[in-house]
């Protein structure tokens, strides 16, 4: 079994929870996701299957589209109402306006803190074990881009909006940070990724859904249409399936080469001569 599964993955569930699901549902070890979602988190978890594991790195790269709401006036450990309070503050008076503009100020790029609660490692170990065993550790940073921020809702301890944002994007250390601007404290409450690239939560079926073999199972094809396409001939095929370098004939750094209708590789520039080009993925049984 080959293909992409968009996943509308439930609260309280990891996302290895769902793949070791599917994986009992398809019967094979085979499954990989595309990026993880805390376990609060709900919404789309594109999964690969087979050889279309291969594309996960790839599919991971892409930006994400989420809604999330921050309950005010008090923060927890991990960022989110599944945790322990640890800091309380009065709310100011907010508006709308006040409230829009510290979204917007965020947006573009700029460097954010990992959170402790998290399964980024450090010297080979995750942060949350360094959490949980109440060791100090440096976070990391790491730099990222929010595409888009809009404020969809205000009340007064609650706001909900939608982001569009980078791989490797906190939501929860976003919220901290908007929260600061905002000279108050703050927790995420509930988290829905609604998009990831071009996947949406509308194209997404529910595990029950899955099980009960109502799916649509996207091939590698229907998943690559930004990629450039190059149709090759017999003779290259027989290069390509040898894993050969070939000559380059694409205009962008990576490219799908196509044989008899089927993507069969995707081939990137040549680090040692950019007139070549190398394999990157290959899909030929």
């Amino acid at each position: 079994m080959n293909g992409i599964i968009i996943v509308n993955k439930p609260q309280g569930y990891t996302s290895r929870d769902v793949v070791n699901k599917l994986t009992k549902i398809f019967k094979t070890k085979k499954i990989g996701h595309t990026g993880t979602l805390d376990p609060i988190a709900t919404g789309v978890l594109v999964v690969c299957i087979g050889q279309c594991t291969k594309l996960c790195d790839l599919l991971t790269s892409t930006y994400k589209e989420y809604i999330a709401t921050i309950k005010l006036g008090f923060k927890t450990d991990t960022l989110d109402i599944t945790g322990t309070t640890i800091e309380t503050k009065n709310i100011p008076q907010l508006n709308k306006e006040t409230i829009i503009a510290v979204l917007n100020s965020f947006l573009g790029s700029s460097i954010q803190t990992t959170p402790i609660y998290s399964a980024v490692k450090v010297n080979g170990k995750k942060l949350y074990e360094y959490a949980r065993q109440g060791q100090n550790v440096e976070l990391p940073k790491r730099e990222i881009n929010i595409k888009e921020i809009k404020l969809l809702s205000f009340n007064k301890d609650e706001i909900t909006f939608k982001t569009t944002v980078s791989k490797g994007t906190y939501i929860r250390a976003l919220i901290d940070d908007i929260c600061q601007k905002l000279n108050t404290v703050g927790t995420m409450s509930s988290l829905t990724r609604t998009k990831q690239g071009s996947f949406t939560i509308e194209d997404s079926s529910s595990l029950e859904e899955i099980e009960k073999n109502n799916y649509k199972l996207l091939s590698i094809e229907e998943v690559l249409t930004d990629l450039e396409k190059i149709n090759i001939d017999d003779n290259l095929y027989q290069k390509i399936k040898n894993g050969s370098i070939i000559d380059k004939t694409f205009s962008s750094n990576i490219a799908c080469l196509v044989y008899k209708n089927k993507i069969i590789a995707i081939y990137q520039t040549y680090d040692k001569d950019c007139q070549k080009a190398k394999p990157l993925k290959m899909f030929i049984n």
